[in-house]
């Protein structure tokens, strides 16, 4: 008898989830399903029709769909995720539904309605890639869609997926329509980008823990004055994601990366961590670390003073690396710094109400942890300027919160920030601009010192000092939320420059 014929058909093939699914279901499964039933509804499955896809496959939160076109594949994908965006804006951060799409062009095997082949495996580890919200797609995909939509692309390299034999050359989607950005330089110091860490434990609720790990280990590495250190945001930005360090060295421009892994159980903390050298992929160190809980402030110092004796190894040999600030005295009052850290991030009301509330906790914990009363000065204040707070109440305690933490420790780069941060929404520019100056002694690194220093010297009329400071706080921290920030702080010193047309575009960017 005749072996029965496989179909076969070169078609654009589209694979989409939910970023975070399982994480968004246990924390609220009725609400969560809802959400995600009325986008199907009204968003994802009109747009695939709307494109002339053909949906093949709906797993849970997973979807499969294929086009006769690339481009009206690429389309449809463009449109979901700027509509699912434009319904995300005034959610907070744990009621967002936000997805990750692959795509890309290949042959499939069609089956009984449904297909199958590295095709669709492609597509799949494609979809992997991106980040919430974002689209990846392979280089035959970019290829036939360049410069026949309003978006870009941004090479990623070439790319290893599992279980496809050769390697794939993969873009990420810039809705913007900018060319991509071009590799930066590096720096003419040393230079590193400390990535998250990942969370070994198995229960999503210790990322905070692992979180605050990374971001003390940066801020130590940011004090010492002859190393370059992108900013936490901007490091951040590549959380959850499977990176290629080479690629990550090229988009920050840096010459070393820090990765590595956090296991926490009881009262044990396992951490491991490696040094990468991101221009040529080759591990520099690594090493794996077992300690108590208690010592955890100990061994984020250790993995600091491996980093720089690796690093610079003369430098370090001569200085003696010690971080300078205060630690807390109580390992609870620094959990609740690190919990506050990751709320102020996300940018919502109902976090930054969350974040006051930790911050107050850590107060009480320890009356004399100096970032716990920066920190809080710094949320008191946005909340001021996104309209959250009474501007004269909330205001005074901020600049009280401030004064006490300069007080507590005068070495520590968040107390003068914050201080010079409230000093520049009371309008004391002179004053805010020597804070930030004396933040930046201790903490050169500090991106954001640099970006509302800029914003005081713009309202001391002093423009083109402020867009100086501007340019140094956009190539520490060149990805992430501080873009936002950066665009209208640059805005104002442009109007202040009197160069008008480019405050317009800033201003625009913002928006």
């Amino acid at each position: 008898m005749a072996s029965e014929r496989i179909e076969r058909r070169l078609t654009a093939i589209l694979a989409a989830d939910v970023a975070g699914y399982s994480r968004l279901v246990e924390a609220d499964e009725e609400g969560t399903l809802s959400r995600w039933k009325a986008l199907w509804g009204t968003v994802i499955e009109p747009k695939i029709k709307e494109h002339r896809g053909r949906i093949a496959r709906v797993i849970g939160d997973g979807i499969l769909a294929e086009f006769a076109s690339v481009i009206d594949a690429v389309r449809c994908a463009v449109e979901v995720q700027r509509s699912v965006a434009e319904r995300n804006a005034n959610a907070s951060q744990d009621k967002r539904i936000e997805f990750r799409v692959g795509i890309n062009f290949g042959e499939l095997i069609i089956e009984h309605g449904d297909f199958w082949g590295d095709g669709v495996n492609i597509a799949a580890r494609l979809e992997a890639l991106a980040h919430p919200g974002g689209i990846c797609v392979s280089g035959r995909v970019q290829e036939d869609t360049q410069g026949k939509l309003e978006i870009a692309f941004e090479f990623m390299g070439e790319q290893n997926l599992k279980n496809i034999v050769r390697p794939v050359r993969v873009y990420r989607v810039r809705f913007d329509g900018t060319k991509s950005t071009p590799a930066l330089p590096l720096p003419s110091k040393p230079s590193i980008a400390v990535l998250p860490f990942q969370n070994m434990s198995g229960d999503p609720s210790e990322d905070y823990f692992v979180d605050g790990i990374v971001e003390e280990i940066t801020t130590a590495l940011s004090r010492i004055r002859w190393l370059f250190v992108i900013a936490r945001n901007s490091s951040f930005t590549y959380k959850g994601r499977t990176v290629d360090v080479k690629q990550v060295g090229r988009e920050l421009g840096v010459r070393y990366a820090l990765e590595g892994s956090v296991r926490k159980a009881a009262n044990q903390v396992r951490v491991s961590a490696q040094l990468v050298d991101a221009v040529t992929g080759h591990h520099v160190w690594a090493e794996r670390y077992d300690r108590e809980l208690a010592g955890i402030f100990a061994l984020q110092d250790e993995i600091t003073e491996r980093v720089v004796a690796a690093v610079e190894p003369q430098l370090y040999a001569a200085e003696g690396i010690r971080a300078k600030r205060k630690q807390p005295e109580s390992l609870d009052a620094w959990e609740c710094v690190v919990r506050a850290l990751s709320c102020v991030n996300s940018r919502s009301q109902n976090d930054y109400a969350m974040a006051r509330e930790l911050l107050e906790r850590a107060i009480e914990l320890d009356p004399a942890y100096a970032q716990a009363y920066a920190l809080f000065a710094y949320v008191m204040g946005l909340e001021v300027l996104y309209g959250w707070k009474p501007r004269e109440i909330a205001l005074a305690r901020a600049l009280e919160a401030a004064q006490k933490a300069v007080v507590l420790d005068s070495d520590d780069a968040w107390a003068h920030f914050a201080l010079g941060f409230v000093y520049g929404m009371t309008r004391r520019a002179e004053e805010a601009v020597v804070e930030h100056e004396k933040a930046l002694a201790l903490n050169p690194n500090f991106a954001l010192a640099y970006t509302y220093q800029g914003s005081a010297l713009a309202y001391l009329g002093r423009g083109e000092e402020a867009l100086l400071k501007i340019d140094a706080s956009e190539r520490l921290s060149p990805r992430g939320l501080f873009q936002g920030v950066n665009n209208v702080c640059r805005a104002a010193a442009h109007f202040s420059a009197e160069q008008h047309l480019d405050a317009v575009s800033c201003a625009r960017k913002s928006i």
